[in-house]
């Protein structure tokens, strides 16, 4: 699926060749003179709801606006697990850069002056505004949206403006594009998003494309237009890469948190589609192809349930509820209609497929014109489903995920699995962490991001210790970074045993097929050399409950504890060596099964749901005012993870293997399925049997993946080695 070497954006210089097929004319940003009159048909038309709810807005704006940076930024105290501390914030600055595009659209639907002269004045306004705000240090906000909004709002209009009022604008709208990019030299901005092509890429470098477009070759500041067109023409390029890289032939968007990836990061692929049609009259979307299977990936990350759908948590997700933002989903999965319908049908169709899913629609505000810019979607193909059966896992290699399920419906089990992957932003220092799903999060992520003026931000909830993974307690140990306030003290500082790299794992092996999934996966090199000699996982689901997990784990020193950690909503009742937990309607048991007597410790309850380094991280006042108000609004906690079960070798050793079985059911399972265990000095055995189903696992105990599985029952009967490579996967399912 790699473009063709002729495509754009394959290479940062390569802007020359395709700057002769630049439209000279305007508009140009989102639609031109000959893209227009379907565009206002479909305004007149099959959207004319949204058109009449944009028109009603306009109708209510002011002839004369009026614009306010919110003034520089100031200290103001805010409160941090019981200190007061000073911080600087800012008032939100008042500009009009997305009513100036409602503005100028009507104003091209109807001819009427008042509207052209509305949209010119919130022009000039928000001109001033933004120079205000530079001058003052501080950002206009967060997101480029307005200012895009802008420079498409002139685009639109320019050509019944007056010489005059044309440099009125662009000149000065240029000069701040350029000002608030990064370079040497430039001054500290508070606020300001500066964030690359690894991200969701609405920040202050998205914006230079679309400054580049809508003024080159004016006349007016045709030097600077060029500068910025090209720097946007790079960072784009940047972006696109990586993106394709992210999904591969897979699916997936720059950031494994499902908040980031479906809500706004979706945008920044969707305008340069629209641009580069409108102004260079290619369709650029079928050569990259990454939005065409972000269908495939949110439906195997979403998990069916009573009243809204549900996601895994993972990364930086708040964990209220675990529900699935789908706030956005309908508007992204019509553009991925509108531009894949025809190149990717099947992947258009399971895009159909969500948007008729998904519990609401949306009122658009950043993107106001978006359903006006669809003209292809009624030609997309009908919706179609995932398959019914839906049972297996899919590696998604770009997005660093193994997603793991007994079928698509609310009753089957789930598991995440992570391991490696392009996508790194929001992720967590959480390699080889698994989540499990069966009614209720019954092995989950524990800990929020809660506020960014909260020390669990960075000193617990991105920390390995927050996951369900392995930590190796090395004292002295410097704790890795992360973003939001950073605790000065002692344990602000100390790894509580955890990971100190993101992502550089690698995955051994992958298998799935009807009967079970096996992973192998290698997190050694996501730990210090210093303390870690190898971190190696298998694991292997057989649905539709069980599972076996088990961790070779080497230590540099004998004397540094190992702890294997499992994350609950709720207490754990534990009995010797097993113990059992209940979420929403399901219940899971955990029995382990190596190291033999093991030490089994819960930690967690009132005081101690976020236990690491000697304290608890617990959350602002502001947040625990919000636990509050959310148990009373549902009647349930917030899924942070209350308690975490530690298992640990009876003595400390250099070398540590962990076995552990786990079932999971609903409420009324009484009991999990007996196992045993046989141990020879080069590898383990572990038996079981459910039903008419006999299992038999072998793992390799030498520094190496591998084993064999045997299964018999009345269906089926095979035995096998377990897999060394890694299975090829890809398109949609």
């Amino acid at each position: 699926m790699s473009p063709a070497p002729d495509i754009p954006f394959i290479n940062q210089d390569d802007l020359d060749t395709w700057l002769p097929n630049l439209r000279r004319s305007h508009p140009r940003l989102f639609f031109n003179s000959e893209t227009w009159p379907a565009v206002k048909a479909r305004a007149l038309g099959v959207a004319a709801e949204d058109f009449e709810k944009l028109f009603e807005r306009v109708k209510g704006y002011p002839d004369e606006p009026v614009g306010d940076s919110g003034g520089p930024p100031f200290e103001s105290e805010q409160e941090i697990a019981g200190q007061t501390f000073m911080m600087p914030t800012a008032k939100e600055a008042r500009e009009w850069g997305v009513q100036a595009m409602e503005t100028a659209f009507v104003y091209l639907i109807g001819g009427e002056k008042q509207y052209l002269e509305r949209a010119r004045r919130m022009l000039e306004v928000s001109v001033g505004v933004y120079h205000q705000c530079y001058r003052e240090r501080r950002a206009v906000n967060w997101y480029c949206m307005s200012r895009v909004c802008a420079l498409a709002a002139y685009d639109w209009i320019c050509n019944d403006l007056t010489e005059e009022q044309r440099h009125g604008i662009l000149s000065p709208l240029l000069r701040h594009i350029e000002d608030v990019q990064s370079g040497p030299g430039k001054p500290a901005i508070h606020g300001i998003n500066d964030s690359d092509h690894k991200t969701g890429f609405y920040g202050v470098r998205n914006i230079p494309w679309f400054a580049g477009l809508a003024g080159y070759g004016d006349g007016i500041d045709d030097e600077l237009a060029s500068r910025l067109l090209r720097a946007g023409y790079e960072n784009y390029g940047l972006m696109l890469n990586f993106r394709e890289a992210c999904a591969l032939d897979d699916g997936g968007l720059a950031s494994t948190t499902t908040g980031y990836a479906l809500g706004a990061y979706s945008w920044a692929s969707f305008n340069l589609f629209h641009t580069w049609r409108s102004a260079f009259g290619q369709d650029l979307a079928q050569f990259w192809p990454h939005m065409s299977l972000f269908p495939n990936w949110i439906m195997w990350n979403r998990i069916p349930a009573e009243g809204h759908p549900l996601e895994f948590g993972s990364g930086d997700t708040y964990h209220a509820d675990n529900h699935l933002r789908t706030y956005a989903l309908y508007e992204h999965m019509s553009q991925i209609m509108h531009f894949y319908g025809k190149s990717h049908p099947n992947c258009a169709a399971l895009a159909a497929h969500i948007r008729n899913i998904v519990p609401e629609k949306p009122s658009l505000t950043s993107w106001p014109v978006y359903p006006f810019l669809l003209t292809e979607l009624e030609k997309a193909p009908p919706a179609q489903p995932p398959d019914a059966s839906g049972a297996g896992a899919r590696h998604f290699e770009g997005m660093g995920q193994i997603i793991m399920r007994s079928g698509t419906g609310a009753d089957a089990t789930r598991c995440l699995f992570t391991v490696s992957g392009h996508a790194s932003n929001h992720r967590h220092y959480d390699e080889n962490n698994f989540i499990i799903y069966k009614k209720g999060f019954l092995a989950l992520d524990s800990g929020t991001r809660a506020q960014s003026t909260d020390f669990q931000l960075r000193h617990y909830y991105a920390q390995t210790v927050a996951h369900n993974c392995v930590l190796i307690h090395m004292p002295g140990e410097p704790q890795p970074p992360y973003w939001g306030p950073a605790y000065e003290g002692q344990e602000g500082r100390q790894n509580d045993g955890g990971q100190t790299r993101r992502g550089c794992g690698k995955l051994l092996a992958f298998e799935s097929n009807a009967h079970f999934t096996y992973i192998a996966s290698d997190a050694t090199a996501c730990y210090s050399e210093e303390k870690c000699e190898l971190a190696l996982r298998q694991l292997i689901f057989l649905p539709p409950d069980h599972f076996v997990i088990l961790d070779h784990v080497t230590s540099t020193d004998p004397s540094y504890r190992k702890a294997w950690l499992l994350h609950t909503q709720n207490e754990p009742e534990l009995t010797g060596d097993t113990f059992r937990c209940d979420e929403g309607d399901g219940r899971l048991f955990c029995r382990t099964l190596l190291p033999e007597r093991a030490t089994l410790t819960p930690i967690g309850g009132p005081g101690k749901e976020f236990w690491s380094n000697g304290r608890n991280w617990e959350l602002n006042e502001n947040f625990k005012g919000r636990l509050q108000e959310f148990e009373e609004r549902t009647g349930k906690a917030m899924l942070l993870g209350n308690w975490r079960m530690e298992v640990s070798p009876a003595k400390p050793g250099r070398e540590d293997i962990f076995l552990h079985f786990i079932q999971v059911g609903v409420k009324d399972l009484e009991a999990m399925t007996s196992a045993d265990v046989f141990r020879s000095e080069d590898q383990v055995e572990i038996r079981f049997s459910e039903g008419e189903r006999e299992v038999r696992l072998h793992f390799n105990l030498a520094n190496e993946a591998g084993g064999r599985i045997s299964i018999r029952g009345t269906t089926v009967e095979f035995e096998q080695n377990l897999a060394t490579d890694v299975m090829p996967q890809s398109g949609v399912d």
